[in-house]
């Protein structure tokens, strides 16, 4: 690969964000000795320059097919950038400071594509068993839920509506029948009653219905003009389908017969 100098400089001195920037100790190649440098890490570059407001970088370092590692010097907080082959260099590199060290090996690990390449892995693999499953049975994304993070609070209930039963002759009447919501417990019915307790509830623990109030007699003359106008009514539809069919032809008739007198 090419490395054009100028478009190294201009990148290294843009105003692009840097992954980590700082003063190092570098130990150099011939002498041992230590230069202070001002490092500046930008993907996978780590240039140095010779002061912080330097224009062009002094040197660059291609971090792949590397490793970054601690060393035994004389000097403390010093660590190593370690390439494979016999004739690579070995950049040995001192920090002011036990944090900045850590923090500098940490970045520098992750610098290269190969780490990136295997996190990239690592993040497609995780995502293949959230598809299909540990086991490797389907998951339909409608079956898979995120884990919530703290405690799940429960929602909040609203008061619940009163219950309105219904009514028989004006008084409220109780239904035993499956599904159907009870009145609560202090209902009572229209004529005074109040509703049964606890106590006269049956074994399955529902409430026994009131009693339903006596019915009124009716008398004799009420009988009979019942009985009456029952029998004069027509009781079923084909009845009442042939009296009102009978009086609309008779008045078809009629006015038939209207219309041809007044012709005449």
């Amino acid at each position: 690969m090419k490395l054009n100098e100028r478009s190294l400089a201009f990148y290294a001195t843009c105003d692009s964000p840097a992954d980590n920037a700082g003063f190092l100790y570098k130990r150099g190649e011939r002498h041992t000795a230590y230069h202070r440098r001002w490092f500046v890490l930008k993907g996978n570059m780590l240039f140095y320059f010779e002061e912080r407001e330097s224009r062009e970088p002094v040197g660059v370092i291609v971090l792949e097919g590397c490793t970054v590692e601690l060393c035994d010097s004389a000097e403390e907080f010093t660590f190593a950038i370690r390439f494979g082959g016999t004739k690579s260099r070995t950049y040995v590199l001192a920090a002011e400071s036990q944090a900045a060290m850590e923090s500098w090996v940490k970045s520098l690990s992750r610098a290269s594509f190969d780490y990136m390449r295997l996190v990239v892995r690592e993040l497609e693999k995780q995502l293949e068993e959230m598809r299909w499953g540990p086991a490797g049975g389907c998951r339909t994304p409608s079956s898979w839920k995120p884990k919530r993070l703290g405690t799940e609070r429960s929602p909040e209930r609203l008061p619940a509506l009163p219950i309105v039963s219904p009514k028989e002759n004006g008084c409220a009447v109780w239904s035993n029948a499956p599904g159907v919501d009870q009145p609560p417990d202090s209902f009572s019915c229209c004529d005074g009653h109040p509703r049964p307790t606890d106590a006269t509830a049956n074994a399955e623990g529902h409430p026994r219905p009131p009693p339903l109030p006596p019915r009124r007699r009716a008398l004799s003359s009420e009988v009979g003009s019942a009985g009456a106008t029952a029998a004069e009514s027509p009781s079923t539809f084909c009845q009442l389908h042939e009296r009102y069919g009978q009086e609309v032809t008779r008045l078809r008739q009629d006015w038939l017969e209207r219309r041809r007198g007044a012709r005449l």
